[in-house]
């Protein structure tokens, strides 16, 4: 059978969603699904892939309709393969229809032969001829999911935390692409921001001057790469080291440390970070990461947090594992990953963490601990109730974070519609002297 034009990037993309829909994230899936291609295959592979992952819901609405069985008599690899198609031609004016077409009938013989070509074939041509759906009325929760391809459950709940004005905002946010967010690792802000624009990379400051951003795609190609200059980093997270204000000089415990930048972004003023990870392919990665743009100061070692391998110390953070829904514009799979059952599993594991590590907090030391949630039972909820166990902890917010971005008791608080970044969370707990 001859190869149509352009066949491999829509290959790739089908891989990737293979292995998103078997568990694995997105990024992992990308690094290994698409590596491989020409740069053009590769940046449409990956358009591909995330874009399916960000308007799932929407496509299958406007898809299902034309299946004469029912949406769910079509394969999983044939749904995505008229998904891949779907995308193409409702949202990527580039690409012309026949060629959307014609590529998603070669991908289905690939998957299911002629048959499955066919059928593809009539599907894709019918869904060229429709009008994009009309957007959910105000008020329409279920339809304002659909819309934007969210969790109709965690749509209720942002829309009774934000109301339905900010969460629109907050689900057009996780449907965009972000852009690349540089934060200095060896070198200085300015003499970064001077090595790329030497070398011809457009650059911008980050919004609350928290990193660079670039519009280029491919962190290992740019200036400074393999010196370690800098590492890739949203200005959340960044955030989270300044609003941490550790003592310079202290010697830090990174509980949760992986895949390795706040270790390294605290390494720059540190003493020693002890950097730790439960899991050891995570672990293996931290190391890789201050290896190439660490200070030397974080030594990187395999612990759970539940029963840290440490004396008393005064600087500890717990990065705890959350339920993400502050990241879904840069991991589009997490958000079919959530549920509500998972939340609660995750809130107990953060309540066992935050009890084992205050155990090893010494007099006037500081326990920070951090998410990349909205949810406030993984937030200023589960800090409460932790204050609850442990009067003998108080909060104790820093000085020199910017209003803006602390709740009304001193917590580093950012959400993407309000501040134009990922979502974050901090508490930083110090404990009686």
């Amino acid at each position: 059978m001859p190869r149509a034009s352009g066949i491999e990037s829509r290959r790739a993309a089908l891989r990737v969603l293979d292995q998103v829909r078997q568990g694995k994230p997105l990024d992992s899936a990308l690094e290994r699904g698409i590596s491989q291609l020409p740069d053009a295959d590769r940046r449409l592979a990956h358009e591909l892939a995330a874009g399916v992952l960000r308007q799932r819901t929407l496509l299958d609405q406007q898809l299902a309709p034309l299946v004469p069985r029912g949406w769910t008599s079509v394969s999983p690899r044939l749904q995505d393969v008229l998904r891949l198609g779907a995308y193409q031609l409702t949202n990527l004016q580039r690409v012309p229809s026949h060629a959307a077409v014609d590529t998603s009938v070669a991908l289905a013989k690939v998957v299911g032969g002629a048959r499955a070509g066919g059928f593809v074939n009539a599907v894709l041509r019918r869904l060229g001829r429709l009008e994009a759906p009309a957007p959910a009325p105000a008020g329409d929760i279920a339809g304002l999911a659909q819309q934007y391809s969210h969790p109709v459950w965690l749509v209720r709940r942002w829309v009774e935390a934000f109301g339905f004005l900010e969460t629109e905002q907050l689900l057009e946010w996780n449907n965009t692409r972000p852009r690349l967010v540089l934060q200095p690792a060896r070198t200085e802000l300015s003499e970064l921001m001077d090595q790329l624009t030497a070398s011809g990379v457009p650059a911008e400051m980050a919004p609350f001057g928290a990193g660079i951003l670039t519009d280029r795609r491919r962190p290992a190609e740019l200036p400074g790469y393999p010196e370690g200059a800098f590492i890739v980093q949203d200005p959340a997270q960044a955030w989270l080291a300044h609003y941490a204000e550790f003592p310079p000089n202290s010697t830090i415990y990174d509980a949760c440390a992986a895949p390795g930048g706040k270790s390294i972004a605290l390494g720059r003023s540190a003493r020693m970070i002890i950097a730790a990870d439960v899991n050891r392919i995570r672990a293996r990665r931290l190391a890789e990461n201050v290896a190439r743009a660490g200070s030397g100061r974080e030594q990187v070692v395999v612990a759970d947090a539940r029963q840290p391998p440490l004396r008393q110390m005064a600087a500890v953070l717990l990065d705890a594992p959350c339920l993400a829904t502050g990241t879904f514009a840069r991991h589009p799979d997490a958000r079919w990953r959530v549920t509500p059952e998972a939340l609660t599993s995750l809130q107990g594991l953060q309540s066992q963490l935050l009890d084992a590590l205050a155990s090893l907090i010494e007099s006037d030391g500081l326990l920070v601990y951090s998410t990349c949630s909205l949810e406030p039972e993984e937030n200023q909820i589960q800090v409460d109730r932790f204050l609850d166990r442990h009067p003998e902890f108080r909060r104790d917010p820093p000085i020199g974070t910017p209003s803006a971005l602390l709740s009304d008791r001193g917590d580093l608080l950012i959400v993407p519609q309000r501040h134009g970044i990922d979502g974050a969370y901090a508490a930083r707990l110090r404990r009686a002297a």
